[in-house]
């Protein structure tokens, strides 16, 4: 039976404070030689207020034409605009909205050009700045996280030390920016090996050699005790626990009861290909991986400390909180 989380729109009440007027522009470009395309971004902020965290924001691969691009994930996106964060959301090359050659070595997942989106946005804040002026001394540089969701995940470990070998050189990877102070994982995959489908095994030989012992960057992953994923996996719900299990602390995990892939529904609103659908778990997930940003860029911040709290303290949780520390 699917937990419905009742308790989740009020249990940070009291930490978030009102939400903010948010400016979203899009697309801003950035160039991008050597890519495929120039690099698109979304930015979304706050109308007002300074010294603002930058949350890097990677996209999954699923079904829809739009949702794995920068106009997707807007649940999670406009929450954490409204209460304080930059926001930056690439249009990475696996978007369906690119319509690129299907026949590219790297394509369809474009694990590698993926991570490396998000160091050329890193590289690319003067530009952003420069194309929204209302942004420009706005932006915290020393205090910036990335999250994703799905594939989107698999590129946020990356970013966070995760290395795997190129299945076409047989180099060993390494893709960890140290600009990167955080991250929130969501249904991100698992390890490799015998833990994967014969067909991700044949189709997508990265996916096999994919190490969390040098994920060294503190994270939070989110995953659902019910995101079964068959066609990745063989392991059921606990494969995307990997990385927490397997990364060094700090880490935490978040279980979320009763929820599949898209976690409630974060990839976009009223999306017809959450099989889970569940607002109440969306406004959970926001709720708190915006208090784990807040603490994990601000260790002064109590807002992740007072979530888990109240967590703890609900007769109804929706989910659970395990952590581990070096």
């Amino acid at each position: 039976m699917t937990t419905t989380p009742t308790n989740a729109p009020t249990y940070a009440a009291a930490a978030l404070g009102a939400p903010a007027p948010v400016l979203s522009v899009a697309p801003v470009t950035l160039p991008a030689p050597g890519r495929a395309v120039d690099l698109q971004v979304r930015v979304s902020a706050p109308t007002s207020g300074g010294d603002l965290p930058i949350v890097l924001l990677s996209h999954g691969h699923g079904p829809s034409n739009h949702l794995s691009s920068l106009d997707g994930y807007a649940p999670l996106a406009d929450f954490w605009a409204a209460h304080g964060f930059a926001v930056i959301q690439p249009t990475h090359l696996s978007s369906r909205t690119l319509r690129l050659d299907p026949d590219d070595p790297e394509a369809p997942l474009y694990w590698r050009s993926r991570a490396e989106d998000m160091t050329r946005v890193l590289d690319g804040l003067d530009t952003i700045e420069a194309t929204v002026p209302q942004l420009r001394g706005r932006l915290d540089r020393d205090r910036v996280a990335v999250a994703g969701h799905s594939m989107g995940g698999h590129t946020a470990s990356m970013l966070l030390g995760a290395r795997l070998t190129d299945p076409r050189t047989g180099e060993e990877v390494d893709l960890k920016e140290p600009r990167v102070k955080a991250g929130v994982l969501l249904a991100a995959p698992g390890r490799g090996g015998d833990a994967l489908t014969e067909f991700v095994i044949e189709h997508y030989g990265f996916f096999s050699t994919i190490d969390f012992s040098t994920m060294t960057t503190p994270a939070l992953v989110v995953a659902g005790d019910a995101d079964a994923s068959p066609h990745l996996t063989v392991r059921g719900p606990s494969w995307h626990t990997d990385p927490y299990h397997l990364s060094p602390a700090p880490k935490t995990l978040l279980t979320l009861f009763g929820a599949e892939h898209g976690l409630g529904g974060v990839s976009g609103y009223d999306v017809a290909e959450t099989t889970d659908e569940n607002p109440a778990r969306v406004t959970a997930v926001r709720h708190l991986t915006w208090a784990y940003l807040r603490t994990a860029l601000d260790p002064a911040d109590p807002a992740w400390q007072k979530a888990c709290d109240a967590l703890s303290a609900a007769p109804d949780a929706f989910g659970r909180v395990e952590s581990k520390a070096p």
